[in-house]
């Protein structure tokens, strides 16, 4: 099953290197494959977007060069007994 924001993430990937040069080092805001809003944090970028579009419907992501830019590992402390 396809993420709802996996087009999104497409539109990143295809324009990063553009957008590196446009907004490094900032959050931007990618709806329907569009930048709708570019933002210094995080915080402020899901704050001020949510004012205007569902939560859910957007992504945001920290613009910045390299493959290491968009990958995260989460880490969980659930411990199985064996």
């Amino acid at each position: 099953m396809k993420s709802p924001l996996e087009r999104e993430f497409e539109y990143y990937l295809a324009h990063q290197s553009q957008l590196v040069k446009e907004h490094d080092g900032r959050f931007v805001v990618i709806k329907n494959r569009k930048v709708i809003g570019v933002y210094d944090d995080q915080a402020n970028a899901v704050s001020e977007t949510s004012k205007s579009e569902e939560l859910g419907t957007f992504l945001v992501q920290k613009v910045e060069p390299g493959d290491n830019a968009h990958t995260q590992t989460f880490h969980s402390r659930v411990v199985f007994a064996e």
